[in-house]
């Protein structure tokens, strides 16, 4: 048996106290998280470059344009099974993966090998972001408190790109992204209004990732507040 066979709510790792209830639950859309995490388009192009480049050397030296293609084409088989394998690890990424947003906090069930759970308050949430695919699916990150220290390895592919000093978890790949901004935003904004001594918390729309996120461990209440 495994561990998340004996969730007792699935994608948490016990009940919610009382008065707190789930407002949204999903996973990653794998074909979208395997192109913006595991960049199997950007290693689709490279290998198709490669082979393009070593066609051209090839009629360059005087190769026939069939044998050209054929002496190329020997990198077909790797590129194809790199691209096999970023797929698979996304698809097993996206099935084990479950993000949930309650009234009182985000927690994100992650992990491949060893699975986490990833706590994040309302209170420590500083700013927010969303980017949206043309498709729907998008990303959300979650800026948190300075003070919040989560490792990066432990984070990725659930956290902004390039963000190594001080990772900011997200919701990646997510269907319908826009509708699940405007669910956390009304979720930290009534969050806020009844805790109205949090700090201040935006939700904003940019064209590139954005966001943060908290510590692992057991529920503790939290605020934010949203400024639109």
């Amino acid at each position: 048996m495994s561990d998340l066979d004996q969730e007792p709510v699935r994608g948490l790792p016990e009940e919610l106290p009382a008065g707190e209830r789930v407002l949204w639950q999903g996973s990653p859309d794998w074909r979208a998280l395997a192109i913006e995490s595991f960049q199997v388009r950007k290693v689709a192009i490279w290998f198709g470059a490669l082979i393009a480049v070593r066609f051209v050397i090839y009629l360059y030296e005087g190769e026939p344009v069939l044998g050209a293609a054929i002496s190329a084409a020997w990198l077909l088989p790797m590129a194809l099974t790199a691209i096999g394998l970023l797929a698979l690890l996304a698809w097993y990424s996206a099935r084990t993966t479950v993000y949930t947003l309650t009234t009182k906090r985000l927690v994100l069930r992650i992990g491949m090998a060893l699975t986490m759970t990833i706590n994040v308050p309302f209170r420590l949430i500083q700013d927010a972001g969303v980017v949206v695919r043309a498709n729907g699916t998008g990303s959300l990150t979650f800026a948190l408190d300075p003070s919040v220290k989560i490792a990066w390895a432990l984070l990725w592919p659930h956290c902004r790109p390039w963000r190594l000093a001080r990772p900011e978890p997200a919701l990646r790949a997510i269907p319908d992204a826009a509708r699940v901004a405007e669910l956390v935003a009304t979720a930290l904004a009534a969050d806020a209004a009844a805790n109205p001594v949090a700090a201040g918390a935006t939700v904003t729309q940019t064209p590139s990732a954005p966001a943060q996120a908290a510590p692992t461990g057991r529920y503790a209440g939290g605020r934010a507040a949203l400024a639109s």
